[in-house]
């Protein structure tokens, strides 16, 4: 099997044979729901960081008994596999307060389940020095709880590298984008999608080697037959499938703002140094006091504040639109996909916005709303993606 395939099938399942191969070492895996976890601190306790999907959540009867169906489809979905026996191989649970739906998600899982660890994470809607400091105290009284939980020590020299594999990651995925947005693309929107997902579910540095033989196996490909390039962003999306709905009409989505894409992993910096000083010079403001550089949760709260956000970080707007406007010129795109999870107030209005700028610019948008995994809505996105390529003129 080519690295493509191994990454395929990671991501078309759950509990992946290497997560079983960790949980047979006898070594813990810990949940997390969104972007904004940060899978450093975690991994240097000794912990697998493990993304939770909603991979194969067919109906959520048990989810809807306690959440509303006004909640998006997505939370609900991740919630009627964690209340079943999916993710009964999770040893603690690590969730924000990305929004309310989420939220929600994370309480009820916590209430039923009642997970051996079970932490929320404040994470900040708002960036400021203020808010920085809650944060890091946030994460601090993470790092205590998992240390008595787990009986482990996090030290400083363990989450500097920790942080320095996760660096390596991100370096290699913009590698990795850099051959979609080429003009001649090495891989599918649907295949790229596939190996970030799968990055999000193995230990990085086995992930660090299928990346690397990837870049190899993948560095002459070149796909044609397509109408029209074409970008995807808004809310979580990890449906691979409706990703290649998409393109089987001949739009290949050669570049992503997407949680579960670009936002994950953009902002790092290049090389393994946690704190290397072009990384410093993003995440801290020139009058921070200089003599706290040197401390890596101090660090690690910038990397996750100052990156690519969604929409429930308040005043980030212009970072979004600039980082679309830039990977739409970059990947010469002849359109702009924006889709919304049903009831997802928070990307539904930061994508009516998005589409009044950057059609402003130039730039054709569709603004797509859908229910998470509705295969029985394909014919009618297929119907509306063929009748935007007609509209970018391809």
């Amino acid at each position: 099997m080519s690295s493509m395939d191994d990454l395929i099938e990671i991501s078309g399942s759950i509990e992946n044979k290497y997560v079983k191969e960790w949980k047979e070492q006898g070594k813990k895996v810990i949940g997390y729901s969104c972007a904004s976890v940060p899978k450093e601190l975690l991994y240097a306790a000794g912990l697998l960081p493990f993304r939770v999907r909603a991979l194969g959540s067919g109906e959520t009867t048990t989810a809807d008994a306690y959440l509303s169906r006004f909640n998006c489809s997505f939370c609900r979905s991740c919630l009627e596999l964690g209340l079943g026996s999916e993710y009964d191989f999770l040893d603690g649970i690590v969730m924000p307060n990305g929004c309310d739906h989420m939220r929600r998600m994370f309480e009820n899982w916590r209430y039923i389940k009642k997970p051996p660890l079970a932490h929320p994470l404040m994470v900040p809607h708002i960036v400021t020095e203020n808010f920085i400091s809650f944060f890091i105290d946030d994460l601090n009284i993470l790092k205590e709880k998992i240390e008595s939980h787990f009986g482990v020590s996090i030290t400083d020299d363990r989450l500097r590298e920790s942080i320095g594999v996760y660096n390596k990651v991100g370096g290699k995925l913009r590698k990795l984008y850099e051959l979609r947005e080429r003009d001649k693309p090495a891989l599918t929107g649907a295949e790229a999608m596939s190996v970030i997902i799968a990055e999000s579910s193995i230990p990085p540095n086995k992930y660090l080697g299928f990346l690397s033989d990837l870049l190899k196996e993948r560095e002459n490909n070149k796909i044609s037959g397509y109408r029209a390039r074409l970008m995807l962003g808004g809310s979580a999306l990890d449906d691979v499938e409706l990703v290649r709905a998409m393109e089987d009409v001949g739009g290949l989505i050669v570049t992503d703002s997407l949680c579960f894409g670009a936002r994950a992993f953009w902002d790092a910096p290049d090389d393994a140094d946690a704190l290397a000083g072009d990384y410093l010079n993003r995440v801290y403001k020139e009058d921070y006091n200089a003599s706290v550089k040197q401390d890596p949760m101090d660090a690690l709260a910038r990397k996750y504040l100052n990156r690519l956000t969604c929409p429930r970080m308040f005043g980030e707007y212009s970072k979004r639109i600039d980082f679309i406007k830039s990977a739409a010129e970059r990947a010469n795109v002849d359109g702009v996909i924006l889709e919304h999870i049903k009831f997802c107030d928070l990307h539904g209005v930061d994508n009516t916005k998005l589409r009044i700028d950057l059609e402003k610019a130039g730039i054709p948008v569709l603004l797509l709303e859908l229910e998470y995994g509705a295969r029985s809505d394909i014919g009618r996105l297929r119907t509306r993606i063929q009748a935007f390529l007609e509209r970018t003129g391809r």
